[in-house]
């Protein structure tokens, strides 16, 4: 599962803003007041999330998009709405930076009509929908998801994993938010580090490909296998497909969790966003098949949101663990001394963390076989 949308804020930015005070000769400078600001704020979080998912549930940017700009009355007419709601609407989406306005009328925001638009190639609104049917309704249960260590939007007891096929319209959801989320992160690691020394690619538990399609987009040089679930390949060959790249990508189905080694002949293994949906040993267990798969100087790249070595941030991080908590039985973040450590332990060389700034990830963590 992959991570939620990409967020610089911490709870630094939310304390409140110290109270000016006059400073008399000889008297000690106090301390700002406490207020409850920070909480109001972490509290009413969901306001702002199901107002922008109420906008994309209704098109609201697709029929704007469509329109180039609306007043009031205009919008709502397109929603087939009354006027009070569609401009409360109007207005909460403006506030949050997704439109515009100018005189009387509203228009999207550029951020909107990039990603928010109904086929556009990276269109953002399957993963506020999928947030908001699947893992909001299992948010509400958290407190069951801690006090028992079981998932909430799955039941174990029926399904093998979170990513079976048992719910089309769902699993359809998350992977074309998937694709718009790892395409981005993808360039993002790219920009980062350098592929040049690679020849072949296996992108482990890769989803549609996204990774190796930008990868191998920006790298002539290099090919490509994407190693998933039979049902994902086939989606991720569609992806191939589309992206004129089938000379040099492929796919191999397979589930990288049972005992079967993994593919081989590949000199660099990516890992992008798939041990956080895991326990340690899952995870070191993949890291040994991995070192086995590689030749000596081959490399490992676990890209993911990494908490730091105390465990106590950055939120993008630490909150993506307790939705891995109601996602998973055993995933968390884990820190970056948890990987390299795994690393170490499995024979690899050299960790290094690579910061990124992207959406599915803040850091790479690169190791090498020796």
């Amino acid at each position: 599962m992959a991570d939620v949308v990409e967020s610089t804020d911490s709870l630094e930015d939310l304390r409140p803003l110290p109270h000016p005070r006059i400073k008399r000769r000889g008297q000690v400078e106090q301390p700002p007041e406490l207020t409850p600001a920070s909480l109001m704020q972490l509290t009413t979080g969901f306001w702002s999330f199901k107002s922008f998912a109420a906008a994309v549930e209704l098109e609201l940017f697709t029929k704007l998009s469509n329109l180039g700009s609306a007043t009031v009355e205009a919008a709502s007419e397109a929603l087939g709405m009354p006027d009070r709601p569609t401009d409360l609407l109007l207005a909460a989406c403006a506030s949050l930076g997704l439109l515009e306005k100018t005189g009387n009328e509203y228009r999207n925001a550029p951020v909107a009509e990039e990603f928010l638009v109904v086929g556009r190639p990276y269109y953002f609104g399957g993963f506020v929908r999928f947030c908001d049917q699947r893992e909001y309704p299992a948010w509400h249960r958290v407190v069951q998801a801690l006090r028992t260590n079981r998932p909430t939007t799955w039941d174990p007891e029926t399904q093998d994993s979170p990513f079976a096929a048992e719910d089309p319209v769902m699993m359809a959801l998350f992977w074309e938010a998937m694709y718009s989320i790892s395409t981005f992160t993808a360039r993002a690691l790219g920009d980062s580090y350098d592929f040049a020394a690679h020849n072949r690619l296996l992108d482990v538990g890769g989803g549609q490909g996204a990774f190796p399609i930008e990868l191998c987009r920006r790298n002539p040089h290099l090919s490509a296998t994407v190693f998933d679930l039979p049902h994902v390949c086939d989606l991720a060959a569609d992806k191939i497909a589309e992206s004129g790249l089938g000379n040099v990508l492929d796919t191999t189905a397979g589930d990288f969790l049972d005992d079967q080694p993994l593919p081989s002949g590949y000199d660099v293994i990516l890992l992008s966003m798939i041990l956080h949906d895991w326990d340690e040993a899952s995870n070191r267990q993949l890291l040994a098949k991995c070192y086995a798969a590689l030749p000596p100087g081959g490399a490992v790249v676990v890209c993911e949101l990494v908490l730091n070595p105390e465990r106590t941030g950055p939120p993008a991080a630490a909150l993506m663990g307790m939705n891995m908590l109601i996602e998973t039985e055993g995933g968390k973040n884990y820190s970056e001394t948890e990987y390299t450590t795994w690393l170490l332990e499995a024979g690899f060389e050299q960790p290094r963390i690579v910061p990124l700034a992207a959406a599915g990830a803040n850091a790479a963590i690169v190791a090498v076989r020796g």
